[in-house]
């Protein structure tokens, strides 16, 4: 990876269906990268609903809101010149195109993962609940996760470990060019 002056992050946003391995690959990439000495964000969407988006739903002009906060904040810091991961399923491609046009040296990182293995992981039971009607407009069932057509790089957490998916990340970043 080039070396980041004091002025220049990077955002890597991740991207896929709940339970597909976003937060567990971005939590071990912002170790990786912390310990190579890297100032590192990690900014997880699920966590994020708790505090700063508290007050929406998921309708999507919700959704758009959370996700216009989230790089609000990523950008922050990015601008102070850390490396923020953000770990947030953002379904629609138009939440991540703003994403993009906003944040500087965006780097979109699609975890794609089968949504029935996504459902298997289910631990907090959430896909059962939406599949019974208990919770609507959930992402990969009864509203739309639109895949990215222009990820910097796809990960398969179905085929591959996460060390294997840490190491490719980590080369995409040694090659990427910020555009």
């Amino acid at each position: 990876m080039r070396p980041l002056n004091e002025k220049e992050g990077a955002v890597l946003w991740f991207t896929g269906l709940s339970g597909s391995g976003k937060t567990t690959t971005a939590r071990e990439a912002a170790s990786v990268l912390r310990k190579q000495g890297y100032r590192v964000e990690w900014l997880d969407g699920d966590e994020l609903r708790k505090t700063l988006s508290s007050d929406l739903g998921f309708t999507p002009a919700d959704r758009l809101e959370h996700i216009r906060r989230i790089v609000e904040l990523a950008k922050t810091h990015a601008d102070n010149g850390a490396i923020v991961l953000v770990s947030a399923i953002t379904p629609y491609r138009s939440m991540r195109a703003y994403a993009r046009s906003v944040l500087p040296r965006y780097m979109e990182i699609y975890v794609e993962c089968p949504l029935e293995v996504c459902e298997r992981r289910d631990v907090k039971g959430l896909y059962a609940k939406a599949r019974l009607g208990l919770i609507p407009n959930f992402t990969g069932l009864s509203d739309v996760y639109e895949p990215p057509e222009h990820a910097e790089l796809t990960i398969h957490t179905d085929e591959h470990s996460l060390t294997y998916n840490v190491e490719k990340i980590m080369q995409g970043l040694q090659a990427f060019d910020g555009h």
